[in-house]
């Protein structure tokens, strides 16, 4: 920390909005997070914060990185850029650009943090495409416990001449877990499976056809 440091851990930096405005100076903690930074610029100078974006001994400051908060370390006469990005005029929104935030997939914001280390890691590190981390982050805990263990009996059931029926056993498998539950109150199009057989309204079957006959409408 610069000898210009007050004791209490502050520092006195210089921000200069891009523009026609002059500069400012402010005190605030010599380390803070880059998103309390941008708050307290934001405030000063009455700016929506959503806007503001934030240039450092010429680096764009990010509020995160890999999901945690990043924090900066300043210094007695720094020099901060701030550039205020304006909002496009009514009406000249780019409906490519709302298609392409809509393909983006992103993590709720109650999502834990070892998935949020997870995520990032996959996405920022090995560069896994949207569509892929959307397939990875809808299953549950359960459902990929059940496909490693697939994955590890088909080889012993292929060792054992069983694959036709692992194969077979997998396919109902996936019927039985994917029928649902029906609510108090709701009837099956499978009269077999109501309460005394009961139909619903309006089913043509043979009885119908019968009925039909002999009343003379066919």
């Amino acid at each position: 920390m610069s000898t210009d440091s007050t004791n209490d851990g502050t520092v006195e930096i210089t921000h200069k909005t891009i523009g026609p405005a002059r500069p400012s100076r402010i005190r605030v903690a010599s380390r803070i997070k880059v998103r309390d930074l941008r708050n307290v610029i934001a405030e000063k100078g009455r700016f929506p914060v959503a806007n503001l974006r934030m240039i450092l001994r010429g680096k764009a400051l990010q509020d995160e990185e890999d999901g945690d908060d990043v924090y900066v370390t300043l210094k007695d006469e720094d020099s901060l850029i701030v550039a205020v990005i304006p909002k496009p005029p009514v009406g000249a929104e780019s409906y490519d650009d709302d298609d392409d935030e809509e393909l983006k997939f992103k993590l709720p914001p109650s999502a834990s943090p070892w998935k949020r280390k997870f995520y990032y890691f996959l996405r920022n590190k090995l560069k896994f495409p949207d569509i892929i981390l959307m397939g990875i982050f809808s299953l549950s805990l359960k459902m990929w416990v059940i496909i490693t263990l697939w994955f590890i009996l088909a080889p012993l059931a292929h060792r054992w001449d069983l694959g036709p029926l692992f194969l077979l056993g997998t396919g109902f498998s996936i019927i039985l877990l994917n029928l649902g539950k029906r609510q108090p109150g709701d009837v099956s199009a499978y009269s077999i499976f109501n309460e005394d057989f009961r139909e619903l309204p309006g089913t043509y079957n043979a009885e119908r056809i019968d009925r039909d006959i002999r009343a003379g409408h066919i």
